[in-house]
């Protein structure tokens, strides 16, 4: 079977090509697309493949826009930060769709329902009504994830933008906030509630004191009994580990194959 996979974030194509090719090693992954320009490009200069796992929301715009400039013949896989209750469009037009972050066994049971479907009559081509579909995605979405925390110095209030937090840490029961420039400010949340709030392709729950950016590594280090060791910029003011459990989890997401 031939795959196309049309995701816009780079971490998270990777997960999902390596869950696919885990999971359907004799499927072939033929491309990955990662806007709706280069997706329909790719459409209109190759077969079309059997299966589309396709992102929602993408650089340029919402997937759906490929439907209308291009007749797809592909059985679609949707993957997407949305609802129950707001994706039920899809099952309308008898379109699978994954919830993100993607689960490994639902996306199992996605290629079991794909396989079932191989063995019946060809689906013809979908028509998709696209206002009616957006129009249910904002009837209820996900909340997003945090982009900026609203933190207190003296009797200022200061918005931190996410992209200047370099890692977050408790110390005494306190949970802190580190900036690039080396700034320290407190934070009303538990690390146990940051991790719910942030996304998780931009920082990973190194332990039980720390949550990092990929931009504040400055170094990693195996360590005794599996451990990693992290340096972190600007430094921590203690030595980082990631626990031999966590590390394999840690290694994916900074990218390993």
């Amino acid at each position: 079977m031939r795959v196309l996979i049309i995701e816009d974030e780079n971490l998270a194509a990777k997960r999902i090509r390596k869950m696919v090719e885990e999971q359907e090693p004799d499927f072939t992954i033929e491309a990955i697309t990662d806007s709706i320009e280069s997706s329909v490009n790719w459409l209109n200069q190759h077969p079309h493949p059997d299966l589309i796992l396709m992102d929602i929301e993408l650089a340029d715009g919402q997937s759906f826009e490929i439907f209308n400039q291009v007749e797809l013949k592909s059985t679609i896989i949707f993957t997407t930060a949305y609802d129950e209750f707001a994706i039920r469009a899809f099952k309308v037009n008898s379109i699978d769709y994954l919830l993100k972050p993607i689960d490994p066994d639902e996306l199992k049971r996605s290629f079991e329902k794909f396989k079932m479907l191989q063995g019946e009559a060809p689906l013809a081509p979908q028509k998709i009504d696209l206002d009616s579909i957006v129009m249910a995605l904002r009837e209820k979405q996900v909340p997003a994830y945090k982009q900026r925390f609203l933190v207190k110095q003296g009797q200022r209030l200061i918005p931190i933008d996410i992209s200047e937090i370099a890692f977050f840490y408790t110390e005494d029961k306190v949970s802190f906030i580190k900036t690039y420039t080396d700034q320290r400010y407190m934070v009303d949340h538990s690390l146990d509630e940051l991790e719910e709030l942030l996304d998780p392709l931009e920082f990973f729950r190194a332990n039980r004191q720390f949550i990092v950016s990929p931009k504040s590594l400055d170094g990693i280090h195996h360590h005794f009994n599996g451990k990693l060791k992290i340096n972190l910029r600007p430094l921590a003011g203690e030595e980082v580990y990631v626990s031999r459990e966590r590390a394999a989890d840690f290694k994916q997401w900074l990218g390993e194959e």
